[in-house]
């Protein structure tokens, strides 16, 4: 798009503020975090009432309202809505908001790649929602588990729409997620030290970084199971040497980081919540910030919990239990925290608070049931039961929507520069704490019981129907407690009372500025000495800065194009670090029938153009020597070497792939086949995406648009070639070399 037309675009979004052109069009951070949660809320409601037929269909035995097919339908759709639709959406909403706000900046890093991630979403949500219209809805649940997500076992496209739905999705969720970190460490107002952030920030910066490591693995295994069942591949199929265990260490590896992908945006909402209306600061910054950092290292040593039933060995079983039980900690820390903080303040209960209350309860319940969890024995006598169901309902609803609600009434006056209703928001509190816990405090008993979870009936055993018959019925007091909450949204953005700047006489920055906030945030910042800016201004004889120092800021920032560079590459490292455990597994036998590397690759021939790869990475470093130096001629010589040498290697792929497939050597043909073309495929694809980026520096080069000024964004390019090249040494060494094979 032209500069004009850019141009032309804001000024009709301008001329009409409210218009949809202009949320649509639009870029500012503050407009995308509210599409964000207008999407997530628009979502809640599909889910929600996803839950309410399958709480229909369970309310009594032997009941026929919904059909096996359909049931499986249903809870696969809503497992999925209220994971990739719902959690991740509203905490992104809320984070765009409100983190650049909270360091006084103007905007993110990135507006026009913030808008990019966004439309991302409801697109894979097309997507997804579109397979009812196929007459196969995906069935598989939502952890789709292989090998019923196979070809062979799911003939429909449901799961292709549930592939590509997330796929989708995923990549607009890391994208975002590079933004809030390019967001935090590059664009913090001057004063504002990474010691000084608000914990919101903090903990946001986390999640972000989380999300960067955590979405690989599902998009590593999503990648196979395209192959698979596209290209007849047999990953997981265990009659054709696949392995089904295979998916389920991938999915789990994305699946339980993924959980507190969701509970640090919730911690990071009640730790700004509970000091305002305790009015004291949050009792032990340093612990609450430092056990958000533990969750996001230990994060990644718990998957297998989720698997002790598949027989993984004692020494296996022993090291995630322990686990389990250590990342428990940091948790219990934050509740520590938590709980000083209210302890001897002035509390204020508003409905807010209310919530964070509620939430404290509830995820200590769901926590402690987790922890019961780390127990073998008691997992294997629970596992795949509704005491399951239970226990992470009570995390991700119980604690997460509980903190969702406490940051709506918290925030809603910042945005909307109107109050919400405290009668009805106290209303919606009890009417949620009831049906909430009405409805799966009960599912601990059943699990106990015997109840199995993912069936779509059930005999008419004692006590059974009673127990479905309660938790169906509180049901109820949730929808009665959203659609308050709905109509208090709707009467206070007509007649609520106004907002002002500062109605809780809160902490951060978010506050100093107008209720909504203008297009560039701020006219001016307060001078930031502390970690509480707007108390030391509007407070200065109690000013935090003349009672406890905290870090001061040294003024230097990253740059924000290396900062989304190296992002990225951590998030891709994990993406072919698990395409090569994927070759690894099923490679290490030399055994194999069929075609192996020693007898189908010509190890000389693809080291030589090899060669070529790893050298355009001296002749980039060249090209990007001599842009800094601002020699336009020699950065143009030196640049179409690399992209000569790129082309080079990606022909002697191709000249590779030909004569496998003239030896009949296909992706379907054997395991070693499959992975083979799969990892050297998707590293041809990044190949390609990359000598694209640089065909287009030196188009722009050739018509001299590209200066030393630019050196920045290029070296950013510069991160993702070298990754490229650093990548194929481990690809060569893994499979052209053996150096894992027996």
């Amino acid at each position: 798009m032209s500069t004009e037309a850019i141009s032309r675009r804001e000024d009709l979004a301008e001329k009409s503020p409210w218009g949809l052109l202009s949320w649509v069009a639009s870029v500012d951070h503050k407009r995308i975090g509210m599409l964000y949660i207008l999407l997530a809320v628009f979502f809640l409601v599909v889910g929600g009432m996803e839950a309410v037929l399958i709480r229909i269909q369970l309310a009594t035995p032997n009941n026929t309202f919904l059909s096996p097919q359909l049931f499986n339908q249903l809870f696969t759709m809503h497992g999925t809505t209220m994971v990739f639709l719902v959690g991740m959406p509203v905490f992104t909403g809320f984070s765009n908001y409100l983190v650049p706000l909270m360091i006084g900046a103007k905007d993110v890093a990135f507006p026009r790649l913030n808008a990019m991630s966004f439309w991302m979403l409801p697109f894979g949500a097309f997507l997804l929602y579109f397979s009812f219209f196929t007459g196969s809805a995906p069935d598989a649940g939502w952890f789709a588990y292989a090998p019923l997500s196979t070809k062979a076992y799911n003939l429909g496209p449901g799961i292709d729409y549930w592939i590509v739905g997330l796929i989708v999705m995923g990549i607009g969720s890391i994208a975002g997620a590079i933004n809030i970190i390019a967001t935090v460490l590059c664009l913090r107002a001057p004063g504002m030290s990474l010691q000084r952030v608000p914990l919101f920030v903090w903990i946001m910066l986390m999640q972000a970084m989380l999300i960067v490591i955590t979405l690989p693995p599902l998009n590593s295994a999503l990648a196979l199971l395209c192959v698979d069942r596209w290209l007849d591949a047999a990953f997981f199929e265990p009659t054709r040497g696949g392995s089904a265990l295979l998916w389920q260490h991938f999915f789990w590896i994305f699946g339980h980081p993924e959980v507190y992908v969701f509970a640090l945006p919730a911690f990071a909402m009640i730790s700004e919540v509970i000091p305002v209306f305790s009015r004291k600061p949050i009792y032990g910054y340093a612990f609450v910030a430092g056990s958000s950092t533990v969750i996001l290292l230990l994060s990644y040593g718990v998957w297998a919990h989720h698997m002790f039933a598949v027989g993984l060995g004692t020494t296996a079983n022993i090291f995630f239990s322990a686990m389990t039980m250590l990342i428990a900690l940091p948790t219990g820390v934050k509740i520590f925290n938590w709980t000083a903080t209210m302890w001897g303040g002035s509390i204020r209960l508003t409905a807010s608070m209310l919530f964070a209350i509620a939430f404290l309860i509830q995820f200590v319940i769901g926590g402690l049931t987790g922890i019961m969890f780390a127990a073998v024995p008691i997992d294997w006598q629970f596992t795949d039961t509704y005491f399951v169901v239970a226990h992470f309902h009570y995390v991700l609803i119980g604690g997460v929507i509980f903190a969702v609600f406490a940051a709506v009434y918290y925030w809603f006056p910042k945005m909307t520069g109107r109050m919400l209703d405290e009668r009805l928001g106290k209303w919606q509190f009890w009417l949620w704490v009831i049906g909430f816990n009405g409805t799966f405090m009960v599912q601990h008993f059943l699990g106990a019981m015997g109840m199995p979870r993912r069936v779509y009936t059930y005999a008419d055993n004692p006590g059974w129907a009673l127990l479905n018959g309660v938790s169906s019925f509180s049901v109820i007091f949730m929808v009665a407690g959203t659609m308050v909450l709905v109509w208090n949204v709707v009467w206070s953005l007509r007649a609520g009372a106004p907002a002002g700047d500062n109605p809780w006489d809160a902490f951060t920055l978010e506050w100093a500025t107008t209720s909504p906030p203008p297009e560039d945030n701020f006219k001016s910042l307060p001078e930031i000495k502390g970690r509480r800016p707007l108390w030391d201004k509007n407070h200065p004889d109690y000013a935090d800065w003349k009672s406890s120092q905290t870090p001061g800021d040294g003024g230097w920032r990253p740059s924000r194009s290396k900062a989304c560079a190296w992002s990225f590459i951590v998030s891709e490292a994990i993406f072919f670090l698990l395409l090569l455990v994927a070759y690894v597994v099923f490679n290490t036998d030399a055994d194999t029938d069929g075609p192996t590397a020693d007898s189908a690759l010509n190890v000389t021939r693809t080291a030589v153009f090899s060669a070529f790869l790893l050298a355009s990475s001296l002749t980039f470093w060249l090209a990007e020597r001599s842009l800094r130096a601002g020699k336009t001629p020699d950065f143009l010589r030196w640049l179409g070497a690399t992209i000569l040498l790129g082309v080079v290697f990606l022909s002697g792929q191709a000249w590779e792939y030909a004569g496998l497939l003239a030896q009949d050597v296909t992706v379907d043909r054997n395991l070693f086949a499959s992975t083979f073309f799969t990892v050297t495929g998707f590293h041809g694809l990044h190949v390609t995406a990359g000598l694209i980026a640089l065909a287009i520096m030196y188009a722009l080069g050739k018509n001299k648009h590209v200066t030393s000024a630019q050196a920045q964004p290029f070296g950013a390019i510069g991160v993702y070639w070298h990754f490229v090249d650093v990548v194929w040494i481990f690809v060569f060494a893994t499979i052209y070399l053996g150096v894992f094979r027996s």
